[in-house]
């Protein structure tokens, strides 16, 4: 995942620099745009998704575990009160 990092950093430090060489403020805002923040945002969301996937997981494995300790110890405090 850092060799991602490193690329989108490289990738977005050469769109800036080919937006300041555009002639119009408008050229550089579409440059900076269109080659640089969104084909990086829709890469990295895309690299991103093995990760954001295993974290659910995770989470729903805790929550789960969670929600199975409480209902033990719900079951364990009614058996124990007559």
């Amino acid at each position: 995942m850092s060799i991602a990092i490193i690329v989108a950093i490289g990738w977005l430090y050469v769109t800036v620099l080919m937006a300041a060489s555009q002639p119009t403020v408008l050229a550089a805002i579409a440059t900076l745009l269109f080659y640089g923040l969104l084909p990086t945002g829709i890469l990295m969301y895309i690299m991103t998704a093995p990760l954001r996937r295993r974290r659910r997981i995770a989470r729903e494995a805790a929550a789960d575990a969670a929600a199975r300790e409480a209902g033990a110890a719900e079951e364990a405090k009614q058996s124990s009160n007559p």
